[in-house]
């Protein structure tokens, strides 16, 4: 079976998908080879009538169901969990002290219905706690077998290097994950999204990952929830500027030339590239899944790719 070297992302199981729905989408995932899902303790809580448990009790169902939590890698996240019922912004969320850790793990475990996460994630920066706080709790649970590797999501290179130094220093386990916002247009240099715990990837931090082997990117919002495509979904503001324009041109004519999907010549770029990274696709519907699955096997040869990069 080919593996399949994205990340399946379920925010919206639980909430917009019922549980026939995203049953459909994971076993189709899983029967054409995937076995990484993406979810938070978090997702989504800013859906009206959500509390941020929806996606990870769907996952859990699934699990149940299928008896096939052996072959399933599950990624979740603490620290971007609002304390406060009914709130939709990030103004209350619960952080990344060690009392905030504990319980956050246990209850994303009773919720996926495991005894482990293969990777654990502090979703949004949090610094007001010390990084030694945060690392040591993340390392007690990697002690108790509760998670077997631990990740770090929207912070800076410069933040991330320093928390595996401490890491390093205490002799505990260091962030081997990071995940960021990345696609293959660029932003304009210094500007941030309207998403406000959302972090961009920079040329430093593309840099840090070149020259630190058994570290991984993982991308979300590769797609873009459509715009690369879909006329109705504008690019965000802080792509328009003249790189756009050229980036977009050149996308449309690898496409064209080997007869896929733009979104699929994203995937490929990303899956391929000289940064270890693993792309997290979103998907609402079968067919959207199938485009993704149809990336897999796509290959951009070194001149294509040379003319993507010069594009950007």
């Amino acid at each position: 079976m080919t593996r399949i070297p994205f990340a399946l992302g379920t925010i919206p199981f639980g909430t917009a998908l019922d549980d026939r729905a995203t049953f459909a989408i994971l076993d189709r995932f899983a029967e054409a080879g995937g076995t990484i899902l993406d979810t938070a303790n978090n997702y989504p809580f800013w859906v009206e009538g959500a509390t941020g448990d929806e996606s990870e009790l769907a996952i859990g169902r699934w699990l149940a169901a299928r008896g096939n939590r052996d072959r399933i890698t599950l990624s979740t996240k603490c620290g971007a969990r609002p304390t406060v019922p009914g709130d939709r912004t990030l103004d209350s969320i619960e952080g990344l002290s060690a009392a905030v850790i504990r319980p956050a793990v246990e209850g994303s475990l009773r919720r996926l219905g495991t005894d482990h996460v293969d990777v654990y994630w502090a979703h949004v920066e949090d610094r007001s706690v010390p990084l030694e706080e945060t690392l040591g709790a993340f390392a007690e649970l990697v002690e108790a077998g509760k998670v077997r590797e631990i990740g770090a999501s929207n912070l800076p290179a410069w933040r991330l290097e320093r928390a595996r130094a401490v890491s390093a220093a205490h002799g505990r386990p260091a962030y081997t994950h990071v995940q960021l916002r990345h696609t293959y247009l660029r932003p304009r240099p210094g500007t941030r999204v309207p998403e406000g715990a959302h972090v961009l990837v920079q040329d430093d931090m593309t840099d840090y990952l070149r020259s630190e082997p058994g570290l991984t990117l993982w991308a979300y919002n590769t797609l873009m929830a459509g715009a690369y495509t879909r006329p109705d979904r504008p690019l965000p503001e802080v792509y328009d500027h003249p790189g756009t324009a050229r980036g977009l041109a050149v996308l449309r004519e690898a496409a064209d030339e080997l007869g896929v999907t733009v979104n699929q010549v994203v995937l490929a770029w990303l899956i391929g590239g000289d940064v270890p990274t693993i792309p997290i696709v979103g998907v609402s519907s079968l067919s959207q899944l199938d485009e993704a699955l149809g990336a897999v096997d796509l290959k951009l040869d070194d001149e294509l790719r040379a003319r993507l990069e010069a594009a950007r």
